[in-house]
């Protein structure tokens, strides 16, 4: 068992049920209430990843760490677009940027980059090979 792919898995479980976004008068989001089939693929991901962990697959690991990091980045570009398309029938781009700034990012994402690169620097373990002297029988 890999404990930073297990601890890397858990904080990016533990960042999905963090406050993300900050709506006024609504109060906090978290993934399930920004989009419930994203926060359901990065679930898997962060299943898969403690899966990995488990059987200690290192590559594995890191490419669910890169996908929870595409995820985020997903989600944060899916988040500020529909900000401002909330606010499109506004005909002033700065009222429009002003009204969409009220959409305030929370600090769940840094959870949730940080056990992204928690998995994203798994080691694979070293290879022991025999001394080259050793006679094998």
């Amino acid at each position: 068992m890999k404990i930073q792919g297990v601890v890397g898995a858990a904080l990016m479980a533990v960042g999905g049920m963090c406050p993300l976004v900050h709506l006024p008068i609504i109060g906090n989001w978290n993934y399930f209430d920004l989009d419930v089939s994203i926060a359901t693929i990065f679930y898997l991901v962060v299943l898969v990843a403690f899966a990995a962990s488990f059987m200690e697959r290192s590559r594995l690991m890191r490419i669910c760490g890169w996908l929870g990091v595409t995820l985020v980045l997903v989600t944060l570009a899916g988040v500020y677009f529909k900000s401002h398309d909330a606010f499109s029938f506004i005909h002033f781009k700065k009222a429009i940027n002003f009204a969409a700034s009220v959409v305030k990012y929370k600090w769940g994402w840094f959870v949730i980059l940080a056990g992204a690169l928690a998995l994203i620097t798994v080691r694979s373990p070293k290879k022991v090979f025999p001394p080259a002297n050793a006679v094998s029988v």
